[in-house]
């Protein structure tokens, strides 16, 4: 049983709250607010889903859109936060159903981010038992602050956007927070998805199927049903192509 408009609090104590919240940074008046707009959340996911999917998959999405419209509310602007966050969590379940029906295609990194994000989010949630603050979430994912921002924002368009428009740079803002042996920084996953995206269909399914699943050529050759000299042409060619977009020398194994 959702609660109506009436039962949300006023903008006057959301903006005393948000005030406070960001002076103080106490995680408990951040829950306090999550925890008011939790109906809101779950009314619009209920009006936007209509059935095709699960209404926890639209809730937990939507809880994203109050995230963010939590860490984004300038009271200055003159709108209500009710307004703001009714339109930022509307936005994020209208991506995810897009998404999902493949009306809309997002750069690869973008998409992968934002599974990432979202899987975040949940688990976190899920251990805290509330919505997570941006630091938590930057802290779990290994990405800065601002970065989670920029992924949120691209999150935000309904459209493809070329890479060296509006999400090229975002994908360019976002960076990583430390330094963890044996995993790339998020810059460069971002670049390097990137290049790949800009290869042949031929030869993203055989760097994906050599160096992702870490199958042998011959392996490859029987999953793509070509031989396995087309194989090795195709891998050596990429790479060379990568080599360039990268602006360094291939390693060819």
């Amino acid at each position: 049983m959702t609660r109506s408009n009436d039962d949300l609090p006023s903008d006057e104590q959301t903006v005393a709250q948000l005030q406070a919240y960001r002076a103080s940074g106490d995680p408990a008046l951040y829950q306090a607010i999550c925890a008011a707009y939790a109906p809101l959340v779950e009314r619009i996911a209920r009006r936007q889903g209509g059935g095709s999917e699960p209404l926890a998959d639209l809730i937990q999405v939507g809880q994203i859109g109050l995230l963010h419209a939590l860490n984004r509310f300038d009271p200055a602007r003159g709108v209500k936060f009710r307004t703001y966050a009714s339109h930022l969590i509307t936005g994020e379940i209208r991506h995810y159903l897009r998404d999902h029906t493949g009306l809309v295609r997002r750069p690869r990194w973008l998409a992968k981010l934002s599974h990432e994000l979202e899987r975040t989010v949940e688990a976190l949630r899920a251990r805290n038992g509330r919505l997570p603050t941006l630091e938590e979430i930057a802290q779990a994912m290994n990405i800065q602050p601002d970065g989670v921002r920029e992924i949120l924002r691209a999150r935000e368009t309904t459209t493809h956007v070329s890479l060296d428009g509006g999400e090229g740079k975002a994908g360019r803002a976002i960076r990583h927070l430390r330094y963890e042996t044996f995993q790339l920084p998020v810059e460069d996953r971002i670049v390097l998805t990137e290049a790949i995206e800009k290869l042949t269909e031929l030869q993203r399914k055989v760097i994906y199927a050599l160096f992702y699943l870490d199958l042998t050529e011959t392996e490859a050759a029987r999953r793509l049903r070509i031989s396995q000299k087309h194989v090795s042409r195709v891998m050596h060619k990429a790479l060379a192509q990568l080599g360039r977009l990268l602006g360094g020398e291939p390693q060819v194994r």
